[in-house]
């Protein structure tokens, strides 16, 4: 299997995506007196996965 940039883009996205929707769960599940903080780096995971999903063949 090749991987060109667009596949690891595309692959590290996905990875950043399933992190931050793990956090924001987590936070709502189980943490809930920390469920704002945990949302908010799902939040962040959400971003940095939309940064690299548009990056994707452009670099």
């Amino acid at each position: 299997m090749k991987l060109d940039k667009n596949k690891i883009f595309g692959y590290a996205a996905l990875a950043m995506f399933i992190i931050g929707t793990a956090l924001v769960l987590v936070g709502l599940v189980k943490y809930r007196e920390y469920a704002l903080g945990f949302g908010l780096a799902g939040l962040g995971f959400y971003a940095v996965a939309w940064a690299f999903n548009a990056l994707k063949g452009r670099v």
